[in-house]
């Protein structure tokens, strides 16, 4: 077995911001696995608040990796790597693989009953001006669920009345990235409300969950920063009611998948998102998101390029073709 791994920078169409951070580029690390006749590939972001960047994971993978032989070896090192963008990369480029040695799709590895189909995704407008907002949301011109970055600065809900302004027909998320207070949450509800919001993403930091119990909101709140492993889920039972599983976070389609089991036995709905990547990053989260109650698989389109071949985006879906990762 050979593994080789590489960083590559790809810049964003314009700067994207979140709650306490604003990128240009995404920078990722790409792991490919080759038995001499077959090659699986990977790529993966990091998780940005663990301070995880292509070049420390890719220090990382080759650490891990610098000994193992076989298969085998490799997939017990990749089992056994902590939770984040290294092990994901590896985890997806042996998925892929395994797949091509098996002369089967990795859909079906995955236990899928038919070859993915498009899904509706949301395209994620960053957080800036009322006005930038909403003219981001109107270059979606296809989109029909849309993502709002908030920031919890008090002026949330002008920036959401701009965006159901300019798009009155779409579905809308929004997305604190941990940047809001009781307080702050407390003054934006009431819009988020009336401009009918279906989802409020993570509003609190991930050390206050607790405050969620002094929160009566009619949206459904889902978890991200917040859930990282299957191992967090049981405990956020009755303070939210959807998981935002992330490859990067948990670390590869793998624990994706059991992540995606567990939320259902605990009767939480399940969304599957992205840190950003190329087509190439969409495409093992697009087999998660055959099964997920919201998708949000939207990174190339805030990158400037992609991959070729690529993700399909098309009246607000995505499709990955088996030629992307198979």
């Amino acid at each position: 077995m050979e593994v080789s791994v590489r960083t590559e920078s790809w810049a964003f169409r314009y700067p994207f911001r979140i709650s306490g951070y604003v990128w240009t580029d995404a920078d990722v690390v790409v792991v490919e696995v080759t038995d001499g006749g077959h090659q699986g590939r990977g790529e993966a972001l990091g998780v940005y608040y663990k301070e995880e960047t292509a070049p420390r994971l890719r220090e990382q993978i080759l650490a891990a990796t610098q000994r193992a032989t076989t298969l085998k070896e490799l997939i017990a090192i990749t089992e056994y790597l902590p939770a984040g963008g290294a092990k994901n990369a590896l985890d997806c480029a042996l998925w892929e693989l395994r797949a091509q040695q098996a002369g089967t799709p990795v859909w079906r590895l995955a236990g899928l009953p038919s070859a993915p189909r498009p899904v509706q995704t949301t395209c994620t407008v960053g957080a800036g001006t009322p006005e930038e907002m909403a003219s981001h949301a109107l270059a979606f011109a296809s989109a029909t669920a849309l993502k709002l970055k908030l920031i919890g600065d008090g002026g949330d809900a002008e920036r959401v009345r701009a965006v159901r302004a300019a798009r009155p027909d779409v579905w809308v998320g929004v997305d604190g990235n941990q940047g809001f207070d009781l307080q702050t949450l407390h003054d934006v509800l009431p819009t988020l409300i009336a401009c009918n919001v279906q989802l409020l993403e993570q509003p609190f930091p991930i050390d206050r969950d607790a405050d969620l119990d002094d929160v009566d909101s009619p949206i459904p709140i889902a978890a991200d920063e917040s859930v990282q492993t299957v191992n967090d889920i049981e405990a956020l039972v009755g303070r939210f009611d959807t998981i935002n599983i992330k490859l990067d976070k948990c670390g590869g389609l793998t624990e994706a998948l059991r992540m995606q089991e567990r939320a259902r036995e605990l009767g939480l709905n399940v969304m599957v998102g992205c840190m950003g990547g190329t087509s190439l990053s969409m495409a093992p989260a697009f087999i998660v998101a055959q099964r997920c109650d919201v998708v949000d698989l939207d990174g190339p389109l805030l990158l400037a390029s992609d991959r070729t071949p690529s993700a399909i985006y098309r009246n607000g879906t995505i499709d990955v073709p088996e030629e992307v990762w198979r």
